[in-house]
């Protein structure tokens, strides 16, 4: 970066603009390759959270780079509206085997909040179409993080997204409450013990609203933004129970537990719940071309294969639906993926991963540590402005080579899926001299 570029014309997203411009010491990125970023001042950054939860295989992994220039030599833009292309069929394909048994078709968006809301419209349509309609009501949770829609916000439970916007929110939305319990849970090493009877909260929600009127619960299976969030033993479970038991359509937002991170392809899989719908995006393609996407059962899809052939069954989509750089970077990955059998070696990961960020717990000011996979977060007792701790950390461990994400006074870990033990725990004792030096 050069002296004269003016920082005052990008409005940069969920940053602290003002903060920003006057203090972006090793904060301008200019390359990037495997687990390591390099910033403008040559300063080389350790990816502590791959990208943001989407570069699990690194930065510029060859074959996804090959397939990006390949495809965009080939076909580098294709309409998905009433047009196809055979790879965009073939990716649905894969990520349907990949999926739980039983979720078949693909929905192809742009990012997580685009298939959020696509996820809510098709559970709306969904019982409409089969002549509920009345179940128009919709069940989130709080401290829920289902991106930046209005759709999103509105079952989502994070104060800060929805505060401004209240008046332009979907009505009759529900929030079961959150699981993150520091008297019962803290220092948890994996699922808590503790907590799975929170999800009871939403027999409540039946008999207060009727199940006749309930559309869908959407729930992470670990809330990622929130500050990992571990779901308690059989909580997921249960809630899978209730929602059975009431005809109402449960949806797993895996954006970012889904391809790998988790331990097993979704986070469906690693916890042994099966949802009836998924919201997928950031691993599909390694973070390379913006991609998303929603699973659905076929039974959910027939409901929508009605009335004349011809006309349109589902009046939704987007441009950049399916499109063909993304597609082909999904395909590389995948193909990554399966010849590395990544789940395997984050489940190799994980234990070295706990080990190395719950060592940690002696540090001042750490009040909780949780992980699950290769995700871990260090919570920390609030500094006299809540949130500054967090950030003095954050950019202490930028100075020592290490890039991690901060939320609130949360410190949040998610290395690539290509780190090595060694750099596992330099990253840890990285985060030990920055909680050091922050005080």
């Amino acid at each position: 970066m050069t002296d004269t570029t003016d920082l005052s014309h990008y409005w940069m997203p969920f940053t602290h603009n003002r903060y920003f411009r006057e203090h972006h010491a090793y904060r301008m990125l200019a390359s990037a390759e495997g687990a390591y970023y390099t910033t403008t001042e040559g300063q080389r950054l350790f990816d502590g959270l791959s990208g943001l939860w989407c570069c699990g295989l690194g930065h510029r992994q060859p074959r996804v780079v090959k397939a990006i220039q390949q495809q965009a030599d080939t076909l580098d833009y294709a309409t998905a509206f009433q047009m196809g292309h055979e790879p965009v069929f073939r990716l649905a394909q894969r990520i349907a085997k990949l999926a739980p048994q039983g979720l078949d078709h693909v929905f192809f968006v742009n990012s997580g909040s685009e298939a959020v809301d696509t996820a809510l419209k098709i559970a709306l349509a969904y019982h409409r179409a089969r002549g509920d309609a009345s179940r128009t009501r919709l069940i989130g949770r709080e401290k829920g993080y289902h991106g930046v829609g209005f759709g999103g916000i509105s079952v989502g439970g994070m104060v800060a997204n929805r505060k401004l916007y209240a008046p332009a929110m979907i009505p009759g939305v529900d929030h079961l409450p959150h699981t993150h319990n520091l008297k019962e849970m803290a220092f948890s090493r994996g699922q808590p013990g503790w907590g799975s009877h929170l999800a009871d909260e939403l027999e409540r929600m039946v008999q207060l609203h009727d199940a006749s009127t309930i559309a869908a619960v959407i729930v992470e299976p670990m809330q990622g933004s929130a500050g990992v969030v571990i779901p308690p033993v059989g909580y997921l479970q249960r809630l899978r129970d209730i929602c059975t038991k009431h005809g109402i359509l449960l949806i797993f937002d895996e954006v970012i537990t889904g391809f790998g991170r988790m331990g097993a392809m979704f986070g469906a899989q690693a916890f042994d719940v099966t949802p009836d719908i998924i919201t997928f995006a950031k691993g599909v393609n390694n973070g390379a071309v913006p991609m998303g996407g929603v699973i659905v059962r076929d039974d959910i899809h027939k409901a929508f294969m009605t009335g004349p052939e011809h006309m349109v069954e589902f009046f939704h989509g987007y441009t950049y639906s399916g499109h063909p750089l993304a597609v082909a970077a999904a395909h590389a990955t995948l193909d990554v993926y399966a010849e590395q059998d990544t789940p395997a070696r984050v489940r190799e990961l994980a234990p070295v991963l706990e080990d190395a960020v719950h060592g940690l717990r002696s540090e001042a000011n750490v009040i909780d540590i949780r992980n699950f996979g290769l995700a871990a977060a260090v919570e920390l007792s609030a500094a006299d402005k809540p949130g500054l701790r967090a950030v003095r950390i954050f950019e202490e461990s930028l100075k020592r080579g290490l890039l991690v994400r901060f939320t609130g006074d949360i410190i949040v870990l998610a290395p690539p899926f290509i780190a090595s033990t060694d750099e596992i725990w330099q990253m840890t004792e990285t985060l030990k001299e920055a909680i050091k030096a922050a005080g």
